[in-house]
């Protein structure tokens, strides 16, 4: 464990308890919460060509103060391909003091923000019955999509699917130790013809999922693809679903789910039902029948990292001992 007053670093998601995947829903309340602008600049990098360092800054100002400051780096491709998708790391430090109170892991810190935001949303949009949920991709973020709406939700079954079955399976024994059954779907518009919840974590640059195998009912929250040129669901998933976003400020410009069925006139700006924030502070209605298909598109919010990095400098810092600290952090 860290000695008292030097900057602790861990992964995110071992001290963070299925209940606190709903940790940015007080920030999406609160005013007191801010993203100064701009939030990116542009350097030259130690590889030919530009790097591109983007800094996502954040504070709060209600009762414990905390600012955050996500750092992340994107090298141009002749630098070579990254060790992994994304690179950085996440700073928290107290509002009053200043003081560094923990360095994440970045791409970490992103797998548990995605999950509690989207479990956070369909805490709003689910059916309260939601009992099969169906994970698309294999990747760092699909194990945290499963705990996240398992709190949220009474999920019975877990359904598995990824182009790469290896990977699929890969997954389903890590979560089958930590007590979780899936199984592993070969057929993806059957699986996800059956699903209450579809969960979207891909890479994908086309649509991996079509509106038409969706059942009456389900909510589909796309957690994955972040690029205005990249999509995970069709034309007709944004069609035939109630749609909502994390923020209407960036998801019609930066997510090619939203922003391209919007270029191309098949939907209007006015059918974004509404964004996480107005449906925490219930300014707008949830799902309303439970034959309702609903969608949220995630791209990412600098508050819920700096709530998540919150709630994880917390856990740390309330464990005492050696002992106790080592069990948080193999809680995974």
């Amino acid at each position: 464990m860290a000695k008292p007053g030097r900057p602790k670093s861990a992964d995110p998601a071992a001290t963070l308890k299925p209940a606190s995947k709903s940790a940015p829903q007080p920030a999406l309340k609160s005013a007191t919460y801010r993203i100064p602008q701009p939030a990116d600049s542009t350097s030259g990098g130690p590889s030919s060509g530009m790097a591109t360092m983007t800094v996502t800054p954040a504070w709060s100002g209600d009762g414990a103060r905390f600012v955050g400051c996500r750092i992340a780096m994107t090298f141009p491709a002749e630098a070579g391909p990254p060790p992994r998708a994304e690179s950085g790391c996440y700073v928290l430090m107290s509002g009053d003091t200043g003081e560094t109170l923990a360095v994440i892991d970045g791409a970490a810190l992103s797998a548990v923000r995605g999950a509690a935001t989207a479990a956070l949303a369909a805490r709003h949009l689910a059916r309260d019955d939601a009992a099969h949920l169906v994970v698309i991709g294999a990747g760092l973020l699909g194990p945290h999509l499963v705990r996240a709406h398992r709190a949220v939700r009474p999920i019975e079954r877990v359904t598995l699917w990824s182009r790469t079955r290896s990977r699929a399976v890969a997954t389903a024994f890590a979560l089958s130790a930590a007590g979780i059954e899936p199984t592993i779907a070969d057929d993806l518009q059957e699986a996800v013809g059956e699903a209450d919840i579809v969960s979207c974590a891909t890479r994908a640059r086309l649509p991996v999922l079509h509106g038409a195998w969706l059942k009456k009912g389900a909510h589909v929250d796309l957690a994955g693809s972040v690029a205005a040129s990249a999509r995970e669901a069709d034309d007709a998933a944004i069609q035939r679903a109630r749609v909502y976003v994390d923020s209407r400020t960036t998801a019609p410009k930066a997510s090619g789910d939203i922003a391209i069925p919007l270029k191309a006139g098949i939907v209007e700006a006015e059918d974004i039902a509404g964004d996480l924030s107005e449906l925490c502070r219930g300014a707008v209605k949830g799902r309303r029948r439970k034959d309702e298909i609903t969608l949220f598109k995630a791209t990412g919010l600098a508050v819920a990292d700096l709530a998540v990095a919150a709630a994880l400098w917390r856990g740390l810092s309330a464990v005492k001992t050696p002992a106790a600290a080592k069990s948080s952090l193999s809680s995974i």
